[in-house]
């Protein structure tokens, strides 16, 4: 069973617990559909990042980032209840604009794609027969 390095290891148990945690025992009403996409921990395991997304506007993110604040002794409290670890990682939490970025390039490609689309619709003629590249004969009679 090949292994990945241990600061990604206990990233991901950490990330597990938190969802857990955030859906099951942490009823503040800030917190709204909330997204665990990765908790990054550093060499030392002494920080852990934890970035999330939540569906809403500028101010759901901002009520979530003062609920998750308000939270986090809880949730380290929880951490080093459930995880065995020498020492509990500092825990941060991170609006993750990964998210936002890929759909804002999805967007861009879309819209890059329609111009082409649209540019190429306006310029061509349509093809007559014997015309190279349209597979038809000079003549539909002569099989040749």
């Amino acid at each position: 069973m090949a292994q990945g390095s241990r600061p990604d290891r206990v990233g991901e148990e950490i990330r597990k617990e938190l969802a857990q945690l955030l859906s099951r025992e942490v009823h503040d009403p800030g917190i709204g559909l909330i997204t665990l996409t990765r908790v990054k921990v550093s060499p030392d395991l002494q920080l852990a990042r934890a970035y999330y997304t939540i569906l809403g506007d500028d101010k759901a993110r901002e009520e979530t980032d003062k609920a998750l604040t308000r939270a986090t002794p809880f949730l380290r409290r929880q951490i080093g209840a459930r995880i065995r670890l020498r020492r509990v990682p500092e825990l941060r939490f991170e609006f993750d604009r990964s998210v936002e970025n890929q759909d804002r390039i999805e967007r861009i490609l879309i819209d890059l794609q329609a111009e082409r689309d649209a540019r190429g619709a306006g310029t061509q003629e349509p093809a007559e027969p014997g015309d190279p590249g349209t597979g038809e004969p000079e003549n539909p009679k002569d099989p040749n």
